[in-house]
């Protein structure tokens, strides 16, 4: 199945599509030219044989008109017993053979329209194959009949040479077309598969990687120089961003702390005695929390998509993980008037850092049992299921509200981005960022559909080692 796909791959490149058209029209402007020298040379040898032939007429005329039929029979007899690809014959009123190298002869050859050039079949003196020929035939006074031809046999023979020369030209295209296959195939397509293997390492969030350069100066090695140059920019602007991120994130985050701390002190204090003052002092914390959370949230989206994060990865068991976060989580769907479906398949197991899928999930979930209401008053209903898809692991979770436009799909998993535009309800924008964060930074993928009603967020994993789940358990 791989040869199958990377046969396929090659054919899509285009290195290979050029060299297959560079290669179809050497062959056809080859074969134009091979038919072109075929015929012409064809034409010129019948136009020599054509005027051999009216030559040996000619002199043979000449000695007819000079010594008659005595002359023409010595002439013939003397000629016929050289060596060479001439014919001659000449037969009396009853096709009696007087003279000639023709052993025999279709009697309708003779008979044929006198000095119409025509091709005949033939057997010469001594016997053999026979041949075949172009030849005249004459009446002369008296009832004699004289023929004079060429055998055409060096031509045939040319006209082998000719089509052996096609074939082997042939040839020597198809081994230049394997030649370009082979250099296609090991080396422009695997300069081409190491970007594209580094471009998805950099897309991964590994900016300090680069394009490989060979130094043999082709336009490959120019175009990683150019592309390497634009990383170095990019990874510098990138690094400095995420470096002013950081800072007042912590810049921030420090003075946010003490102040909760100094509202706290205030609290326990004889100002709090106040019942407004406690209700303010109680608000503002509140709000210090909420700033507080916004600040680790996108210092962990930071980490994240930069592929720092600070646990290593194992194999994990999210079957297991989803179960626990339903159970967690239930009482909350319940407490609302509501209820939560489990469908999860055993043996479900994924390699990945499983505090961020815990995370993730939990963003999930969250974001569900905020949007899951169907009418006022009707409590939240929320569906998890894991299952195996292929080579993936697909954790789900749905909700029954009003979903989310297709247009705002992509643009919700951005950073501060709410879809309410009062932004009046609790939250920050930054939960299914987070969740894109994560899915990425274990290779896999975050997809909302229509649920029809509500939304389905599907968080796609890689399968540990590519193996898939066992059948689905009932709903919990």
């Amino acid at each position: 199945m791989s040869e199958m796909t990377a046969t396929g791959r090659l054919f899509r490149t285009t290195a290979i599509k050029l060299a297959l058209i560079y290669l179809a029209a050497l062959t056809l402007a080859s074969g134009a030219v091979l038919i072109y020298l075929s015929q012409n040379t064809a034409s010129v040898l019948r136009e020599q044989v054509v005027d051999t032939v009216d030559a040996e007429i000619s002199g043979l005329a000449d000695q007819y008109r000079i010594g008659g039929i005595r002359a023409l029979v010595a002439t013939v007899d003397a000629r016929s017993r050289r060596p060479g690809a001439s014919l001659y014959l000449v037969t009396d009123f009853a096709a009696n053979q007087l003279v000639g190298n023709i052993e025999q002869l279709d009697d309708r050859v003779l008979a044929g329209e006198s000095g119409e050039l025509q091709r005949v079949i033939y057997t010469p003196i001594g016997g053999g194959p026979r041949r075949e020929a172009l030849a005249r035939v004459f009446q002369l006074s008296g009832g004699f009949r004289l023929l004079v031809g060429r055998d055409l046999q060096e031509q045939q023979y040319f006209r082998s040479l000719l089509a052996e020369a096609m074939r082997f030209w042939l040839f020597v295209l198809a081994a230049l077309g394997l030649v370009t296959w082979v250099f296609v195939s090991r080396r422009v397509l695997k300069r081409i598969d190491a970007m594209t293997a580094t471009s998805r390492r950099i897309m991964s969030g590994d900016l300090s990687e680069r394009l490989p350069v060979e130094g043999s100066g082709d336009e490959f090695d120019r175009l990683a120089i150019g592309l390497n140059a634009m990383l170095t920019r990019i990874e510098a602007l990138m690094q400095g961003l995420k470096d002013v991120s950081d800072n007042i994130a912590h810049d921030l985050k420090t003075p946010l702390t003490r102040m909760r701390n100094r509202l706290e002190e205030a609290l326990r204090s004889d100002l709090a005695g106040d019942s407004k003052a406690r209700a303010v002092l109680e608000t503002t914390i509140d709000d210090c929390d909420a700033l507080i959370r916004t600040f680790n949230a996108l210092l962990r989206i930071a980490r994240v998509e930069a592929g720092s994060s600070d646990a290593s990865f194992d194999e994990i068991d999210v079957s297991e993980l989803v179960r626990e976060v339903a159970e967690l989580y239930a009482p909350v769907a319940e407490d609302e008037g509501g209820g939560m479906e489990l469908r999860v398949a055993d043996g479900l197991r994924v390699s990945g850092n499983r505090e961020l899928l815990v995370q993730a999930l939990i963003n999930l979930v969250e974001n569900a049992l905020k949007y899951a209401r169907q009418e006022e008053g009707e409590g939240a209903r929320v569906e998890l299921e894991a299952r195996a898809d292929g080579d993936e692991v697909l954790l789900g979770v749905r909700d029954h509200g009003p979903g989310i436009a297709d247009a705002d799909k992509e643009r919700v998993l951005h950073r501060f981005v709410r879809l309410e535009a009062s932004r009046s309800a609790p939250g920050s924008g930054l939960g299914l960022s987070l969740v894109a964060a994560v899915a990425r930074l274990h290779r896999g993928r975050l997809e909302l559909s229509d649920a029809q009603p509500g939304l389905m967020a599907m968080l796609r994993l890689p399968a540990a080692g590519g193996a898939g789940g066992a059948a689905p358990a009932g709903g919990d």
